[in-house]
């Protein structure tokens, strides 16, 4: 093949002709380009030569070729040909006729949710084919998703991808990498551990512009936008658009959780999240149904298992629309021991396990203080067993009931409440202001009850009847 010439604004590169410039970047411009022999049209990376001095940049550049040619997705942009040898490295990718998300909500605004679903659904499903062979993208934002002129998204810009179980990782430990108002907080201090939940906050990002036309943390510094993601300080969706749906308001909020351990774990829980179903990918190892989102059961009946408020066991079957009205009126005894199954034999799932019912018991959180301990609102404070109350009982992780007896023994831990509540509902008195303001410094001496006349009474007889004893004892031993 025959190679460039040195300089960077030749009209050749390669065997490729350069057309026009369409996009520039931190590693460089982007042209349009023709392949000489073939005729094909593509797109050609080329990074300036006083760029390509930088060995890191360099290697980075060559791993985003090494990444894109092994995603034969079509929701990834392929990787075609690849020259870092020359004082002018380039990278040749496929061609996308169209422009990027960032690019079409900076024009016209939100896009609708319906249409964003469909453009998110493909990304993802991209994505999940990254994850599962080993890589993190670690920059997913709108300008990276490409849109054809027929609808289809394309992943691009793999530049910062990392190899989960690869030797060479060009990100130093404790520095950050990506674009911060898409990324994860813990990425911002440590992107070299960024895993497959750094990427799903990233989506959920990318989602909330489309849908707001909003950019997340817009207006603030770095360290600002650290600061507001780690307490989930953003406005929901709805408060930008009330027309977004409740579902994706919430998948949204818990896709960008500030505490990774309640986001989604992976691409196919975020798309189950959106849709309320189950969803499979184009994976090869999610081969088992076509991919997409699951129909509708031709029978929508549900099993459930759960124990009423004097803790036995029930069981009951309905269509997802009752159990989920049931569930907010809390009919359903111990929301947090329900147990649901298509079958009735089993076997039964926990509902943060199951599409259609996730969001009721799964919510948004902010990141954890490793410094503070917090008792979250409203959790019930264990007292010892003698103590008088009601008894509620938080469900541990059940196991499978054996032979998939739903009425099978639960595991509980008992917990009271506070003496006088009732197990229907809890009542809190108000607090009363103290008129006096407190001393903590110099407490007042404790104040003593006067006592009543009984008291007296009952004292004085005491008194008495402790002088005849001492006097009989006198005589009888004198």
């Amino acid at each position: 093949m025959p190679r460039e010439s040195p300089s960077p604004t030749a009209r050749t590169i390669g065997a490729y002709e350069l057309v026009e410039k369409i996009a520039e970047g931190g590693m460089g411009a982007v042209y349009k380009g023709r392949h000489v022999g073939s005729g094909r049209i593509v797109a050609v990376k080329i990074i300036p030569a006083d760029t390509a001095r930088n060995q890191t940049l360099l290697k980075r550049f060559e791993q985003e070729f090494k990444a894109a040619r092994l995603l034969d997705h079509p929701n990834v942009v392929r990787a075609l040909d690849y020259n870092g040898t020359a004082s002018t490295p380039f990278l040749v990718m496929e061609f996308v006729d169209g422009e990027s998300l960032g690019q079409r909500v900076e024009r016209d605004g939100a896009i609708p949710e319906d249409e964003a679903l469909s453009y998110i659904g493909q990304v993802c499903d991209g994505l999940h084919r990254a994850h599962k062979q080993g890589l993190i993208h670690r920059d997913v934002k709108p300008d990276n998703i490409l849109i054809t002129a027929d609808g289809t998204a394309k992943l691009t810009d793999l530049g910062l991808v990392k190899e989960v179980d690869g030797e060479q990782n060009l990100t130093r430990t404790g520095r950050g990498l990506g674009t911060p108002h898409y990324m994860a907080p813990e990425q911002f201090r440590d992107a070299k551990n960024a895993d497959v939940k750094c990427d799903v906050y990233s989506l959920g990002a990318t989602l909330y512009m489309m849908v707001t036309g909003q950019v997340p943390f817009a207006n603030s510094t770095p360290l600002d936008c650290w600061m507001k993601k780690r307490l989930n300080d953003f406005p929901p969706p709805r408060a930008w658009v009330p027309g977004v749906s409740r579902r994706v308001d919430w998948a949204v909020r818990r896709a960008m959780s500030a505490d990774p351990a309640c986001r989604p774990a992976t691409c196919r829980e975020f798309m189950e999240d959106l849709f309320g179903r189950a969803w499979r990918s184009n994976s090869p190892s999610d081969t088992e149904s076509p991919p997409g989102i699951s129909p509708p059961p031709d029978i929508d009946l549900w099993y459930l298992v759960y124990r009423d408020v004097e803790g036995k066991p029930r069981t009951v079957k309905g269509a997802t629309e009752s159990i989920r009205k049931n569930f907010l009126e809390g009919t359903l005894g111990d929301q947090a021991g329900i147990l649901v199954s298509r079958q009735k034999v089993g076997p039964f799932n926990l509902l943060k396990s199951v599409p259609e019912f996730r969001d009721l018991v799964v919510q948004p959180a902010p990141a954890p203080n490793p410094t503070v301990s917090k008792i979250a609102p409203n959790t019930p404070t264990p007292t010892p067993n003698g103590s008088k109350g009601p008894t509620i009982r938080l469900v541990r992780t059940p196991s499978r009931s054996p032979g998939g007896d739903p009425n099978a023994a639960i595991p509980t831990e008992p917990y009271r409440v506070l003496p006088g509540v009732s197990d229907k509902k809890m009542v809190v008195p108000a607090l009363v202001a103290s008129p006096t303001p407190l001393d903590l410094r110099n407490p007042a001496p404790a104040k003593r009850n006067p006592k009543t006349p009984s008291a007296w009474l009952i004292g004085g007889i005491a008194v008495a009847a402790t002088l005849l004893i001492t006097a009989a004892a006198y005589v009888l031993f004198r």
